[in-house]
Protein backbone atom coordinates (compact mmCIF):
# COMPACT_ATOMS: atom_id res chain seq x y z
CA UNK A 1 0.00 0.00 0.00
CA UNK A 2 1.38 3.28 -0.91
CA UNK A 3 0.62 6.98 -1.79
CA UNK A 4 -0.20 6.03 -4.99
CA UNK A 5 -3.06 4.00 -4.15
CA UNK A 6 -4.00 7.17 -1.57
CA UNK A 7 -4.69 9.16 -4.74
CA UNK A 8 -6.31 6.61 -6.97
CA UNK A 9 -8.68 6.55 -4.69
CA UNK A 10 -9.28 10.45 -4.01
CA UNK A 11 -9.52 10.27 -7.69
CA UNK A 12 -11.91 7.99 -7.70
CA UNK A 13 -14.04 9.99 -5.24
CA UNK A 14 -13.66 13.01 -6.96
CA UNK A 15 -14.86 11.65 -10.24
CA UNK A 16 -17.94 13.54 -11.88
CA UNK A 17 -17.66 16.19 -8.18
CA UNK A 18 -17.44 20.05 -9.23
CA UNK A 19 -13.97 21.28 -8.52
CA UNK A 20 -15.34 23.04 -5.73
CA UNK A 21 -17.12 19.90 -4.28
CA UNK A 22 -17.33 19.81 -0.51
CA UNK A 23 -14.20 17.89 1.16
CA UNK A 24 -16.61 16.03 3.39
CA UNK A 25 -18.33 15.00 0.37
CA UNK A 26 -15.30 14.12 -1.06
CA UNK A 27 -14.45 11.68 2.13
CA UNK A 28 -17.92 9.90 1.95
CA UNK A 29 -16.89 9.02 -1.61
CA UNK A 30 -13.72 7.59 -0.66
CA UNK A 31 -14.90 5.43 2.35
CA UNK A 32 -17.09 4.23 -0.37
CA UNK A 33 -14.28 3.39 -2.82
CA UNK A 34 -12.72 2.26 0.74
CA UNK A 35 -15.77 -0.11 1.74
CA UNK A 36 -15.10 -2.59 -1.36
CA UNK A 37 -11.67 -3.33 -0.21
CA UNK A 38 -10.32 -6.48 1.97
CA UNK A 39 -10.20 -5.44 5.48
CA UNK A 40 -6.34 -5.80 5.71
CA UNK A 41 -6.13 -3.22 3.00
CA UNK A 42 -8.32 -1.00 4.28
CA UNK A 43 -5.98 -0.40 7.73
CA UNK A 44 -3.19 -0.56 5.30
CA UNK A 45 -4.73 2.71 3.93
CA UNK A 46 -4.02 4.54 6.43
CA UNK A 47 -0.51 4.63 6.70
CA UNK A 48 0.21 6.47 3.66
CA UNK A 49 -3.02 8.99 4.00
CA UNK A 50 -0.66 10.13 6.80
CA UNK A 51 2.48 9.98 5.07
CA UNK A 52 0.46 12.49 2.84
CA UNK A 53 -0.35 14.20 5.96
CA UNK A 54 3.36 14.60 7.12
CA UNK A 55 4.80 15.65 3.73
CA UNK A 56 2.03 18.56 4.08
CA UNK A 57 2.93 19.58 7.43
CA UNK A 58 4.98 22.78 6.81
CA UNK A 59 5.13 26.33 8.18
CA UNK A 60 4.33 27.83 4.67
CA UNK A 61 1.04 25.76 4.23
CA UNK A 62 0.02 26.42 7.58
CA UNK A 63 0.42 30.15 6.89
CA UNK A 64 -1.79 29.57 3.76
CA UNK A 65 -4.30 27.61 5.77
CA UNK A 66 -4.22 30.47 8.15
CA UNK A 67 -5.42 33.39 5.29
CA UNK A 68 -7.81 31.36 3.84
CA UNK A 69 -9.44 30.49 7.13
CA UNK A 70 -8.84 33.12 9.16
CA UNK A 71 -6.86 31.56 11.60
CA UNK A 72 -5.41 27.69 11.99
CA UNK A 73 -4.71 25.92 14.94
CA UNK A 74 -2.64 22.44 15.35
CA UNK A 75 -6.26 20.50 15.04
CA UNK A 76 -7.42 23.19 12.21
CA UNK A 77 -4.61 22.67 9.96
CA UNK A 78 -4.55 18.92 10.04
CA UNK A 79 -7.99 19.26 9.06
CA UNK A 80 -7.09 21.71 6.55
CA UNK A 81 -4.42 19.36 4.97
CA UNK A 82 -7.76 16.88 4.87
CA UNK A 83 -9.44 19.36 2.46
CA UNK A 84 -6.05 19.64 0.68
CA UNK A 85 -5.90 15.91 -0.11
CA UNK A 86 -9.41 15.52 -0.98
CA UNK A 87 -8.59 18.06 -3.77
CA UNK A 88 -6.86 16.01 -5.96
CA UNK A 89 -3.02 14.91 -6.58
CA UNK A 90 -2.71 18.21 -8.91
CA UNK A 91 -4.12 20.27 -5.98
CA UNK A 92 -1.82 19.37 -3.62
CA UNK A 93 1.13 18.95 -5.30
CA UNK A 94 0.88 22.52 -6.36
CA UNK A 95 0.18 23.61 -2.98
CA UNK A 96 3.57 21.66 -1.83
CA UNK A 97 5.70 23.01 -4.60
CA UNK A 98 3.90 27.19 -4.15
CA UNK A 99 1.34 27.11 -1.23
CA UNK A 100 -0.01 30.92 -2.99
CA UNK A 101 -0.91 28.66 -5.77
CA UNK A 102 -3.96 28.08 -3.68
CA UNK A 103 -5.07 31.66 -4.29
CA UNK A 104 -6.12 30.45 -8.23
CA UNK A 105 -8.15 27.57 -6.48
CA UNK A 106 -11.93 27.77 -7.34
CA UNK A 107 -13.20 26.99 -3.63
CA UNK A 108 -10.29 29.08 -2.17
CA UNK A 109 -11.34 31.80 -4.60
CA UNK A 110 -15.38 31.01 -3.03
CA UNK A 111 -14.13 30.66 0.70
CA UNK A 112 -12.45 34.39 0.16
CA UNK A 113 -15.78 35.82 -0.91
CA UNK A 114 -18.04 33.38 1.35
CA UNK A 115 -16.01 33.29 3.94
CA UNK A 116 -16.23 29.34 4.36
CA UNK A 117 -13.29 26.96 6.03
CA UNK A 118 -11.59 25.17 3.66
CA UNK A 119 -10.86 22.13 6.14
CA UNK A 120 -12.16 18.10 6.03
CA UNK A 121 -11.68 16.17 9.53
CA UNK A 122 -13.41 13.20 7.53
CA UNK A 123 -10.71 12.88 5.22
CA UNK A 124 -8.54 12.03 7.64
CA UNK A 125 -10.76 9.04 9.14
CA UNK A 126 -11.44 7.79 5.79
CA UNK A 127 -9.72 4.57 6.19
CA UNK A 128 -11.68 3.68 9.92
CA UNK A 129 -14.75 4.64 8.51
CA UNK A 130 -14.68 2.33 5.74
CA UNK A 131 -13.16 -0.30 7.87
CA UNK A 132 -16.22 0.11 10.39
CA UNK A 133 -18.47 -0.10 7.64
CA UNK A 134 -16.96 -3.40 6.62
CA UNK A 135 -15.91 -5.27 9.55
CA UNK A 136 -18.31 -3.14 12.11
CA UNK A 137 -15.43 -3.44 14.46
CA UNK A 138 -15.38 0.72 15.59
CA UNK A 139 -11.47 0.66 15.47
CA UNK A 140 -8.65 -0.54 13.01
CA UNK A 141 -6.45 -3.40 14.15
CA UNK A 142 -3.46 -2.70 15.58
CA UNK A 143 -0.80 -1.85 13.07
CA UNK A 144 2.65 -0.54 12.84
CA UNK A 145 1.89 2.77 12.14
CA UNK A 146 4.16 5.72 12.42
CA UNK A 147 3.44 9.70 12.36
CA UNK A 148 6.69 11.32 12.90
CA UNK A 149 6.09 15.57 11.81
CA UNK A 150 9.37 17.38 10.48
CA UNK A 151 10.61 20.14 12.44
CA UNK A 152 8.54 23.37 11.13
CA UNK A 153 11.18 25.56 9.03
CA UNK A 154 11.68 28.39 11.72
CA UNK A 155 11.37 31.53 9.38
CA UNK A 156 6.98 30.94 8.84
CA UNK A 157 6.95 30.85 12.87
CA UNK A 158 4.22 33.10 12.41
CA UNK A 159 1.21 33.33 14.66
CA UNK A 160 -2.28 33.73 13.31
CA UNK A 161 -2.36 37.57 14.28
CA UNK A 162 0.72 37.99 11.34
CA UNK A 163 -1.39 37.14 8.68
CA UNK A 164 -1.25 41.04 7.92
CA UNK A 165 2.49 41.62 8.19
CA UNK A 166 5.00 42.73 5.45
CA UNK A 167 6.11 39.43 5.71
CA UNK A 168 3.27 37.67 4.99
CA UNK A 169 2.35 39.81 2.00
CA UNK A 170 5.86 39.18 0.66
CA UNK A 171 5.44 35.22 1.04
CA UNK A 172 1.96 34.76 0.01
CA UNK A 173 0.62 37.55 -2.07
CA UNK A 174 -1.73 36.21 -3.98
CA UNK A 175 -3.49 35.25 -1.07
CA UNK A 176 -2.90 37.97 1.10
CA UNK A 177 -4.83 40.37 -1.57
CA UNK A 178 -7.50 37.59 -2.26
CA UNK A 179 -8.33 37.62 1.29
CA UNK A 180 -8.22 41.22 2.04
CA UNK A 181 -5.38 41.90 4.15
CA UNK A 182 -3.49 43.65 1.68
CA UNK A 183 -6.38 46.75 2.45
CA UNK A 184 -5.05 46.73 6.10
Amino acid sequence: MGIEDVWRVVEQARAGQPETAPADQVAESMVRVLSAWAPADIAAFEQPLWDLLTASYRGDLWAAAAIINGGASADGFDYFRGWLIAQGRDTFERALADPDSLAGHAAVIAAADDGARLESEDVLTVASQAYERVTGASELPDRDFVIEFPELDPAWDLDDDDADTTQMRRRLPRLVALFGYDDE
